[in-house]
């Protein structure tokens, strides 16, 4: 008896330890900063949020609607320019890194990335007559929030989640996740709040953000009308290869009956 004693306390204790480690980890489980794309040849642009300068670059700057981006949490925003060419001739594009990504000051967290969107908005509503954004993976929760704080003429979100909190649960179902969380990106709440026409992505092979968060969210946003895609044959980094991707985007964006 008092063998296992000994034995349920050092489990315990392991438990504990291995709780707060991955507590004391969690951001660098979520963000993975990429190094700037020194040989990418666009508009630059640079912006002060609060004493934080980020950094990004526009495509088509002279139209008279911009697409906001925001990317996956390890990808190179700059990658996306011949498909960003493609889709959204009739756009401004802002590819600008998130903090600690590229040649962006500071270190990500849900807060400063939801300022951070906000500022962007911002400088880019200046410069155009209206402005639509685009999230992708860990960028569709910093696209939701920024469509209930500022007006918006359409939102497009590929493999979004209900929440961070939901995904980081699935992953680590032996830990108390939502205790242990600092950064939510609690889409699902904010859903309601959505009053602009809706596209929603998903890749049915997706292993990283699984349809059935997409599609627990889309089901939230109760107040938008929403346009669904599910992209056979699709995992979660491929999706964009494959040309229904590209077909659901060009109807989306140029079906004046959405706006």
């Amino acid at each position: 008896m008092r063998e296992l004693t000994t034995l349920i306390i050092a489990l315990l204790a392991l438990y504990l330890l291995l709780a707060i480690f991955v507590y004391l980890i969690q951001r660098s489980l979520i963000y993975y900063p990429v190094p700037s794309d020194l040989g990418f040849a666009a508009q630059e642009i640079t912006l002060d949020n609060n004493g934080t300068r980020l950094h990004g670059w526009v495509l088509n700057p002279d139209k008279d609607k911009a697409m906001v981006y925001f990317g996956g949490n390890a990808e190179q925003v700059t990658g996306n320019q011949g498909i960003f060419q493609g889709l959204f001739r009739d756009y401004g594009v802002y590819l600008v890194n998130y903090r600690g990504y590229g040649d962006s000051e500071g270190r990500p967290s849900e807060a400063a990335l939801f300022a951070d969107a906000l500022a962007i908005y911002d400088q880019a509503r200046s410069h155009h007559d209206a402005i639509s954004a685009f999230g992708r993976s860990l960028g569709s929760g910093v696209a939701v929030y920024l469509a209930t704080q500022r007006p918006l003429e359409r939102l497009i979100l590929l493999a979004p989640y209900d929440s961070i909190t939901a995904l980081a649960q699935r992953a680590y179902p032996i830990f108390p996740v939502r205790w242990l969380l600092k950064d939510r990106f609690d889409s699902v709440s904010r859903a309601a709040l959505v009053r602009v026409p809706v596209l929603i992505i998903a890749a049915e092979r997706d292993r990283i953000v699984p349809s059935s968060h997409s599609h627990k969210l889309s089901r939230a946003l109760v107040n938008a009308p929403v346009n669904w895609a599910l992209i056979d044959g699709a995992a979660h980094n491929d999706v964009t290869a494959f040309p229904a991707f590209g077909e659901a985007v060009r109807k989306f964006t140029r079906d004046e009956d959405q706006a």
